[in-house]
């Protein structure tokens, strides 16, 4: 009796050592929360919304459902790589099928530049956007996010190319900060200067070289302030459609300052101005 006992306690172990092992199969095989797999999967989060920074696609994937694929993501200004097979299959947790087809899911959906403009008159506020001409560290990206939320910023204008898509490293720097500041995604980032001067909005470039000292310069009423990349600052072309540059009292040795930091100090200076014409108005 002892002995069958025995075998049944150790049927037991082995039955829950199995169910251990199907669990741990099964974490193992779900998908990273920045990753979508499938091409139908990727089609329906297209379809409702979802912030998708990058889609790849296997080498010689032929098919209805990868022409919606492609129509989809250039109707939505998605970039699209074809790359090997094996990519995709290291990119993915074993167990996960890709059917040739993964999306780099952004940690909070994107909104339309017209959304954060519409919120921010809502409220009865002059609309104050951040526009990124550049940035490429996530970790720039992220501080700016985080002062962006303190300083009363309605938005932030991140273009699709040449600069960093949010990400999970974004979110994390950003400090839950992602979570409250809406990023609008932009296509051609000219034009959507050209588009919100047309709205009324004043546009004030960063510049080392600026033709006004930052707390020198009107940045209240509806305005963008434009913030160049880590090393090349803004673009010339951006450059040329501000309304005006400001730049930064420099005493060092060194001649600019982190994007981040610049960012920030702006930032605060438009808030700093605002509140007092604020304090007038209703003084």
């Amino acid at each position: 009796m002892k002995a069958k006992e025995q075998r049944t306690e150790k049927r037991r172990e082995k039955h829950a050592e199995k169910n251990l092992a199907k669990h741990a199969e099964a974490r193992t095989a779900e998908q990273p929360a920045h990753i979508l797999a499938g091409r139908h999967a990727i089609v329906e989060a297209i379809k409702a919304g979802r912030g998708i920074n990058r889609i790849l696609l296997a080498d010689g994937l032929h098919g209805n459902s990868v022409h919606e694929l492609r129509d989809l993501a250039r109707e939505h200004g998605i970039t699209v790589d074809v790359v090997g097979r094996a990519k995709l299959d290291a990119a993915v947790p074993e167990g996960v099928r890709h059917q040739g087809a993964l999306a780099y899911v952004a940690p909070v959906a994107y909104v339309a530049v017209e959304e954060i403009i519409a919120s921010a008159r809502e409220r009865g506020e002059d609309p104050l956007l951040l526009l990124l001409d550049g940035i490429e560290d996530p970790q720039n990206l992220g501080a700016l996010l985080r002062t962006a939320d303190a300083a009363g910023v309605h938005g932030i204008l991140l273009p699709r190319r040449h600069s960093v898509p949010l990400t999970e490293t974004v979110a994390r720097v950003s400090a839950g900060a992602l979570e409250y500041v809406p990023v609008a995604r932009i296509g051609n980032i000219a034009q959507t200067m050209r588009a919100l001067k047309e709205q009324g909005f004043w546009i004030a470039g960063t510049d080392m070289a600026g033709e006004e000292m930052y707390d020198r310069a009107n940045l209240t009423g509806a305005l963008v302030l434009v913030i160049g990349s880590e090393g090349r600052g803004m673009s010339r072309l951006t450059r040329d459609l501000c309304d005006f540059t400001v730049r930064l009292p420099m005493h060092g040795k060194i001649n600019s300052l982190n994007a981040s930091v610049a960012g920030a100090i702006l930032m605060y200076e438009a808030l700093r101005q605002r509140t007092a014409k604020a304090a007038v108005q209703h003084g």
